[in-house]
């Protein structure tokens, strides 16, 4: 059988299947959407995405029921379910879902930011965090619940806040089963178990599961206590007590 072969990678069975790859080196994508003008170096990859305006997802992940619009995409959301993380880094070990995820990550190793915010100087690692910084400063918020009008500066914000309404809680604890919104609420669970509290006060030592149990516990250090009751005017250091005080107010 012919064999072809690309210098930087490797060997491929079909004529068909070398040609697909060398447009990753030439930059040709000759499939383009009528709808929006993407291109794409595949057809297959022009169909997936030409789902994207016609709303239909014929792939359905079988353990949730949740539906998309390629078998790819379903491969990589099941990963939630097993808890796959097929990409690790070489330097530290941690482990990511997709790709794309490990390459961000790997800049957190580097140091590396190149990205500056013109309003208050402060410097990010990539551009969309850089972007969706900026809008703390603007006050644009352009992610919208459709169910309750709430609006978020990330869509990955208004992802988990709309599982607020659905009760999907997709991320769940191997050691115990209970099962969470987000994952980075799974990750500070997890520490229940293992016992790790990377969050310490440089002034007491106190260590915390949370960065932001940490940020009020260093109020008490301060003497800043930013949340007071509208009714009596009681003031507190984190909002937790003020939620529980106001309970006496009801």
């Amino acid at each position: 059988a012919r064999r072809d072969y690309c210098g930087s990678s490797g060997e491929f069975t079909s004529s068909s299947g070398i040609k697909i790859h060398q447009r990753i080196h030439t930059g040709e994508k000759p499939y383009s959407c009528a709808q929006c003008g993407k291109c794409f170096t595949q057809s297959t990859s022009l169909i997936s995405h030409q789902r994207i305006h016609t709303g239909l997802k014929p792939y359905s992940c079988a353990q949730c029921g949740k539906r998309f619009t390629s078998s790819k995409v379903v491969k990589v959301h099941q990963r939630i379910h097993t808890g796959e993380k097929p990409f690790s880094c070489s330097d530290c070990g941690k482990s990511f879902l997709l790709s794309g995820q490990l390459k961000s990550h790997q800049r957190t190793h580097t140091g590396k930011k190149s990205y500056s915010c013109k309003q208050c100087g402060k410097r990010f690692t990539f551009p969309h965090t850089l972007i969706s910084h900026q809008r703390t400063h603007t006050g644009e918020k352009p992610y919208s619940c459709d169910q309750c009008g709430k609006c978020f500066t990330q869509s990955s914000h208004l992802i988990s806040h709309q599982r607020t309404h659905t009760g999907e809680k997709p991320h769940s604890c191997v050691q115990c089963g209970k099962s969470f919104t987000t994952s980075s609420q799974l990750t500070t669970h997890q520490r229940t178990h293992t016992g790790n509290n990377p969050y310490s006060c440089t002034q007491c030592g106190r260590s915390f599961t949370q960065s932001s149990h940490l940020i009020s516990h260093q109020r008490t250090h301060k003497g800043e206590k930013p949340f007071s009751c509208a009714q009596c005017d009681k003031r507190y250091s984190d909002k937790r007590y003020l939620i529980k005080h106001q309970k006496i107010h009801a």
